[in-house]
């Protein structure tokens, strides 16, 4: 199997590491595993692109990392997460944690302090019947409980101004209802950076939103990183947003990445036919008609003995039955681009 983290530069901080994390959940017909010996590498400033149909596993691994996963759900594997570097990466070799392995309290510290997230759903992740001020004052405090009243409402504006919400003392007063789909994903945004992590994690932070309102959050959370350096993992199921703002793509089904490497790779000469599939049922304006991939992704209680996607895959023989392919280089690509397929698909 290919150790993609193991072809990045020695000089490059790697932020958040994960190595055969897996994430198994208890049901009537026994134990399931939404996540599969999942591994990925993210560095500093770096963006990684998560892409899968729905139930492929994408925003379980981000719960995984974020330690808010389901009642009996229980982890294997390392996830490890770097100290914000000096600048030479000297505190990254020093200064590990396996998020999969410390105590409830210890994560709460470090949950929003150095890695946070933006919930798909801003609507329902905000408390309804608090103001949003109040509620970023809240994630501020859980950090640093010695601040006062003053200092933490003038923290609440600077994080509300830098995710460039208009009227941030307006919009401190007011309650989610009562603001529009973009500005409660930018207040989302604000509460996420306003402890200051270097690691974040933007679950669909997209979905429903207008496409220039769309396209405003991208390019401020774009900027946001450039800024703050921050490393992104980006979770979708839009091809077009991968394509703006991702390095890399690692490509979830499920539970397992079926196709890891460079965004421009991976998007211009996909090697799994599931990529390849995803690609063609994605829309473009000089296609009338999309394709669709045939059949549905299988429930993880009923996954078949060798490839998942077997049942649905064009270039399916019987080898693909009989294990689990290993996720191995694509051929004639880069030494980072891989894919878990015996029959890799040709170049359209």
């Amino acid at each position: 199997m290919v150790d993609l983290a193991s072809n990045y530069d020695v000089v490059m901080a790697i932020r958040l590491e994960a190595r055969d994390l897996t994430v198994e959940l208890p049901t009537r017909k026994g134990w399931v595993r939404p996540v599969n010996e999942v591994s990925f590498a993210l560095a500093e400033g770096e963006t990684l692109g998560i892409v899968g149909e729905s139930g492929s596993g994408k925003t379980m691994l981000a719960l995984a990392l974020m330690g808010l996963m389901p009642p009996g759900a229980r982890c294997r594997g390392e996830a490890w997460l770097a100290a914000s570097s000096n600048g030479n990466g000297a505190n990254h070799a020093r200064q590990r944690e396996n998020l999969l392995a410390v105590a409830p309290e210890e994560m709460r510290a470090l949950r929003g302090r150095r890695i946070a997230m933006i919930f798909q759903e801003p609507m329902t992740a905000l408390n309804p019947v608090v103001r949003v001020g109040a509620q970023i004052a809240e994630a501020i405090r859980v950090h640093e409980p010695e601040l006062d009243a003053s200092d933490a409402d003038r923290r609440v504006l600077d994080a509300l101004e830098r995710a460039a919400v208009p009227e941030p003392e307006r919009r401190a007063r007011q309650y989610p209802h009562e603001l529009s789909g973009g500005l409660r994903q930018r207040v989302m945004i604000a509460m996420a950076l306003a402890a200051g992590p270097h690691v974040l994690i933007a679950d669909e932070p997209t979905t429903a939103l207008d496409v220039t309102v769309q396209k405003q959050i991208l390019d401020l959370i774009e900027t946001l990183q450039r800024e703050l350096r921050l490393s992104l993992l980006f979770i979708t199921h839009d091809l077009g947003v991968v394509a703006q703002v991702a390095d890399r793509v690692a490509v979830m089904y499920a539970g397992r990445i079926v196709e890891q490497g460079p965004a421009g790779e991976v998007l211009r000469h996909p090697s799994h036919p599931y990529t390849q599939g995803l690609l063609r049922a994605a829309p473009r304006l000089a296609r009338e008609k999309l394709e669709a991939i045939p059949g549905t992704v299988p429930p993880l209680d009923a996954l078949p003995p060798g490839c998942a996607f077997a049942p649905r895959c064009p270039l399916h023989v019987a080898a693909c039955d009989l294990e689990m392919p290993q996720l191995v280089r694509a051929k004639e690509r880069s030494e980072t681009h891989a894919a878990r397929c015996i029959s890799p698909a040709e170049e359209s």
